[in-house]
């Protein structure tokens, strides 16, 4: 990083496990950043980002103010929260500033080895061998991080980080089938081991908050959610480290990922997307009703689960390498209050206190046929009064027990 001069263009490429494709350039000049595809990927006629970014020839450019200029499809490449900050404490342990890094210097680091099938030349990422992984020193470097006082340890955690985002330390490991040995996982994974990431609490976080996720997971697949694997590791301190599988990968195989928020060009801070306006997406992007369906169920639960963090970045869709579109499997679901206390994402208009009405509103305007709307609210109604019971086996607090009960009657 020392020797490093700022990027002025970078290849961009898809890779589904069987080489790279190549997809376009991105160019910086000044402030300013181009992207134009190659002619080539145009005629093989996959949408990598249909609203932002369709496929035409020529130079395209976007508004500075919303992802430093960048399409919001390259941008769910570039970490936020816990990412970011790792790479600019490990800039500055270098003798840079953070504040010099492009969006571009930042794409080159993710490299080859981002979330989703995007890959990005030049590529510094960061090698990382096979070696064996232990959570709990993970969780001690993660917090001295948070507490500023461990800059030794940055360049590990970058490296396990790869693209992924959210304001949770996290890491991307490889899980033998067993899920009795753990491994490095940014890059390709010897046979028998799958993706997995796992999250650690962040400074604001209990001991517990991994048992609350992964109890969370529990409801969510019990309601008919689907969601992919989630496991809950032991750990010295607190209830545990909640893992999930992940699922841009499958085995050696990857998959183009695009968040709401990339896909629309909206920003997750300043919320204003309605369920409405991810239904409408859904039904675009997919053209399939049983997808519409899912992101239904995922505002029914969010909502009954006081789960109020529901940004468009906790929304994405898969595309494989037929341009087949699908709604990812769920994932960031707990406990959690949104800005002011509100729901992220509006029901039907309604941030504040949605309710059960608004639901069956917003199913109806979904065309989700009256019976199957109903038989969704009490499916999901019913997998959330196991919260308490699996609560405490799990080992969440008391005072949390009773909290998110509270919060989970009174919500709607």
């Amino acid at each position: 990083m020392n020797n490093r001069t700022s990027v002025k263009e970078l290849k961009v490429g898809l890779n589904f496990g069987g080489g790279i494709m190549p997809v376009g350039r991105l160019a910086m000049h000044e402030r300013a950043i181009y992207f134009e595809y190659e002619r080539e990927f145009i005629e093989h006629g996959l949408e990598i980002s249909p609203l932002r970014l369709p496929l035409k020839s020529g130079v395209s450019s976007f508004d500075y103010s919303l992802f430093e200029g960048l399409p919001g499809v390259f941008n769910d490449s570039i970490p936020d929260g816990w990412g970011r900050l790792l790479f600019d404490r490990f800039a500055r342990t270098q003798g840079i500033n953070p504040s010099e890094f492009t969006p571009l210097d930042r794409l080159a680091y993710i490299g080859k080895y981002g979330m989703g099938a995007l890959v990005f030349e030049p590529d510094y990422s960061a090698n990382d061998a096979h070696d064996m992984i232990i959570l709990d020193h993970l969780a001690e470097q993660a917090q001295d991080v948070l507490n500023g006082t461990s800059d030794d340890v940055l360049q590990e955690l970058l490296s396990l980080n790869g693209s992924s985002a959210g304001a949770r330390p996290k890491a991307l490991i490889g899980v033998n089938q067993a899920r009795t040995h753990i491994v490095h996982g940014v890059n390709d994974l010897p046979d028998e081991y799958a993706s997995w990431l796992v999250k650690f609490a962040n400074s604001q976080d209990g001991l517990d908050a991994g048992a609350i996720e992964y109890v969370y997971a529990l409801m969510a697949t019990e309601a008919g959610i689907n969601m992919p694997d989630v496991h809950l590791f032991p750990a010295q301190k607190g209830s545990g480290y909640f893992a999930i599988k992940r699922f841009d990968r499958k085995g050696n195989k990857r998959y183009h990922m695009h968040t709401a928020c990339g896909l629309l060009h909206s920003d997750f801070r300043t919320p204003s997307l309605d369920y409405e306006d991810l239904i409408a997406l859904t039904s675009m992007l997919t053209r399939d009703v049983r997808e519409v369906e899912k992101m239904y169920q995922l505002a029914v639960f969010n909502v009954l689960a006081h789960n109020r963090d529901d940004h468009a970045k906790n929304f994405s869709f898969l595309m494989d390498e037929r341009g087949q579109w699908i709604l990812s499997p769920a994932y960031d679901l707990t406990f959690s209050s949104g800005p002011r206390g509100e729901q992220s994402t509006m029901v039907m208009g309604e941030g504040g206190n949605p309710k059960v009405e608004h639901l069956i509103k917003l199913g109806e305007e979904a065309n989700i046929a009256k019976d199957r709307i109903h038989e969704i609210i009490a499916k999901t109604a019913e997998s959330l009064t196991k919260w308490s019971e699996l609560a405490k086996h799990y080992g969440v607090s008391a005072a949390n027990i009773k909290l998110i009960e509270k919060r989970m009657n009174n919500g709607a």
